[in-house]
Parts: structure tokens; sequence; C-alpha cells
């Protein structure tokens, strides 16, 4: 496998031996398979989702998932969550697979592992106060009784700097800001060791969007939180995210430090991405990027070899045969986390083999 030096190698030295936990994953997907539809009599319509995803969260960082809608970025959080089986692979929690943990396990998996969504007015019961939709949580997982529970409240509103009179407030008397707040304040009332964010900011204006990022990013230094922030914005994952995973069409096509991976993309996909962006000045690392064409193609007819050779304008012969699983496998379980690795046969190729476009 390819391995780019990166100045983050001796910090996460450090930190391995500040803390041994550090190195081993909080959260795992390994060859994670998801599909939708499969019947004995409706072969065809089986949609592909996720498609041996490997991914892995340590604690107290945050991992961005980005990609195209269709690339499978909410299946693998639903996944992550719970909420979605896997056909093959599995999801793992401390190292055990949650689809086989004990009654006890499964309860501490569901306080750990808690979840942001994109629209917060969806996920707030509208007719329910600031004050229960916290507070129930809390009780639910024994942190707070009810004589405790207003003051346990209104340490959590103030951590995510809304103030106690908020307690008696109903969803439609709040801003999209102050919801994604309360929203924010569930998750962490009852200390999660992750929290995933599905499109958390995506329903938000931009002068909010920039809030709630200081807040994800104070609460996760105070309480060393550990984030999977997903979401279609590659300038707000940036901004974020320690490491980046790129999806396309159920698969991570790309995956490393987020500077690395933002400032030298590997995969075509990548590249594109980057350059629908819109910037106010150019790279500074003078790359031209190719424009993507095109559109994702079914998950139920999933393209042979690599899944974007039907739109990469970098195509050779070979990715129309070369199964992603033949190349180099971002994230796989025991990788250095900090590898930045990409499957594609361009990327493999000694550079005076690769045929460059680029666009003017």
């Amino acid at each position: 496998m390819n391995t780019a030096p990166s100045p983050d190698a001796a910090t996460a030295a450090h930190l391995a031996e500040q803390d041994p936990a550090s190195t081993v994953p909080i959260l795992e997907a390994v060859d994670l398979r998801c599909e939708f539809g499969r019947s004995r009599f409706r072969k065809e319509s089986v949609v592909h989702a996720i498609n041996g995803v490997n991914l892995q969260v340590f604690r107290g960082e945050t991992v961005g998932i980005v990609g195209e809608s269709g690339s499978g970025k909410s299946t693998l959080a639903k996944a992550l969550l719970g909420l979605v089986q896997p056909v093959e692979g599995a999801v793992r929690f401390e190292g055990d697979d949650i689809g086989r943990l004990s009654k006890e396990s499964r309860r501490h998996y569901r306080r750990s592992v808690q979840a942001v969504f994109q629209d917060p007015g969806a996920s707030l019961n509208p007719r329910k106060t600031v004050g229960r939709i916290v507070g129930e949580t809390m009780m639910l997982h024994g942190l707070a009784t009810r004589r405790d529970v207003r003051r346990r409240v209104g340490e959590v509103l103030d951590s995510v700097s809304l103030s106690a009179s908020y307690y008696h407030r109903l969803p439609d008397q709040l801003s999209g800001g102050q919801k994604q707040r309360v929203a924010i304040a569930r998750a962490m009332s009852i200390s999660p060791q992750v929290v995933i964010a599905d499109e958390a900011l995506s329903a938000l204006d931009v002068s909010i969007q920039a809030q709630v990022v200081d807040l994800m990013n104070r609460l996760r230094a105070e309480r060393n939180v550990a984030y999977v922030f997903i979401s279609h914005d590659l300038a707000r994952v940036s901004e974020i995210a320690d490491r980046v995973a790129v999806m396309y069409l159920g698969r991570v096509v790309e995956a490393g430090p987020v500077d690395e991976v933002m400032t030298r993309p590997r995969h075509p996909y990548t590249k594109a991405l980057l350059a629908a962006q819109l910037r106010i000045e150019p790279a500074g690392n003078g790359q031209r990027f190719n424009v993507l064409n095109g559109e994702i193609p079914s998950p139920k007819r999933l393209p042979s070899g690599c899944p974007f050779h039907t739109r990469c304008p970098d195509m050779v012969e070979a990715c129309r045969t070369v199964r992603i699983e033949e190349l180099e496998s971002p994230q796989r379980p025991g990788a250095d986390r900090l590898t930045h690795a990409a499957s594609c046969v361009i990327h493999r190729q000694p550079p005076n083999t690769a045929r460059q476009r680029e666009i003017g």
C-alpha cells in the first residue's frame, strides 16, 4: 500500500503513549455490505447500498464521510447506529459485533453511540418541551431522577449555549439553530463516546452552521467524544474532520488525513468533487481538476470493475475489469489510521503510463 508521510505521525505516537486506547477503534465497520429489496422473486431489484466498506473511528477524533447523494453515506450512518442490518460484514463497538451483543451490552452501546440528524425539527417531538426532550433521555439511561432532572438538564443546555429559560419551550418556538443545539444537547446528555452527525448542518443557514461547528469542536475537546460527520459539503468537513473517507456507489474510494485528501487527492472522483466546490481563490498547489459529468449509476446494476469507470475522464481499459477489492483498501482493519490511500488503477500506475486529463 502506498503511504504518504504525515506530520501527524509523531502526534499519533505521543497520543498512543499517553492513552493506549487511542490506537484501538471505538467503532468500526468491517467489510460491511447492506442491501435492500432482496426477495426470491425479484433479485434484479436489489439495491446494493453498501459494498464492502471498512471504516475505523478512534476516541476523540472526527471522521468525515463525503460523497454525492446516492453514495451510501446515510445508509452507512444507519448501519453504524444499528438501524440497518448488514447482509455481510459487521459493525463493531469496542471490538464486539453489535449484532451479537447481550441485552446489557446493547444498552451500553445505545447509550454510547448517539445521533444528530439532518432536520432538527423532524427529530424533536413537537408536543414535548425542551426539558422533557432532554430530561427523559437522561432518566431513561439512569443519569437523572425526577428530583434533579431540571438541574441536570439546565447544565446540559448551558453546555450548548442555551439558557435555562429554554426548558419550557416547545420546538416550534425555536429557530433552526436552536433546535439543532437541543438535538446536540439530547445526544450529549448521556455522555456518549461517539456521535454520528448525518448532514447535521445542511438545513441551517451558513452563519448558524459555523456556530454549530464551533460548538461541536468545543464539546469534542471537553469530552473526548468522537464524531462521524457525514456531509456533502467538503469545506465544512475540512473544518471539523481529522480524517475523511470519500464514498462512491456504496464504497470508500479514498481515505486519509483530511488535509492530505483535500490538498493532494488521488482518486479521480475526489478530484472531481473538489473541482465542483466554489472557491474564492485558486488552489495554492497549482492542481487543476476534472469536472465530473453524468449521473451516478443505479445501485441496482453496479458497473463491473471500478464502479467509477463509467464517469471517469482518466479511465483505462483495466478500470473496466479490475475489481476494487484487488486495489488498495482504504481504512482496512488494522491499517495505520494516518495512511492516505485510494482505490484507483491510475493511482497505482507509474505517472508516465497513466492517462492524465485536466480542464482549462
